[in-house]
């Protein structure tokens, strides 16, 4: 091989590295227009009526689903049950959520929304549920399915394991 087809094809694997890092780049910038969204969600949600985003999306869920335990609020969440607990507390200790207990199972606590706490989701811009839980329940399934499997990949990349999954985004 000549020098010159020798220096072209050093030319050519070099832009496809410098195509790489780019695209590298553009998605490390996606990633962060994507927190800095949800982080500006929070904040607005948090300035117009006083809680974080996962408490109001815990008022919102008792609000649909009155009567639910703890164990469901922390389903409909994807949270831990001790992170809903938590949050709970805190709605208790405002006044927004009463716990009440089921006649034929007295350890079982039903959680009823309060009349300050429809007041609050009233006053409260939506979703009620995050704006990326929301986003990315309205894409389509074949968009969700190829994020899925190439998030995995970036997973496995990081080396990240399952710690984290039960956090809500407004908590981290």
């Amino acid at each position: 091989m000549t020098t010159r087809k020798r220096s072209a094809t050093a030319e050519i694997a070099a832009d496809a590295r410098l195509d790489e890092d780019a695209r590298a780049v553009r998605v490390l910038l996606q990633f962060r227009q994507v927190f800095n969204a949800v982080k500006t969600h929070f904040q607005h949600v948090e300035t117009s009526v006083g809680l974080g985003g996962a408490q109001l999306w815990a008022l919102g869920v008792i609000r649909d689903t009155p009567g639910i335990g703890t164990g469901g609020v922390a389903e409909r969440m994807n949270i831990h049950q001790s992170t809903a607990s938590n949050l709970l507390g805190v709605l208790v200790e405002r006044g927004l959520v009463a716990a009440g207990r089921d006649d034929g199972d007295k350890r079982a606590v039903k959680w009823r929304l309060m009349p300050a706490g429809a007041q609050v989701l009233e006053a409260s811009p939506g979703p009620f549920t995050g704006v990326l839980p929301q986003a990315l329940h309205e894409l389509d399934e074949h968009v969700l399915e190829r994020m899925e499997e190439d998030l995995a990949l970036l997973l496995k990349q990081l080396g990240a394991g399952r710690k984290g999954r039960k956090i809500p985004l407004a908590r981290m």
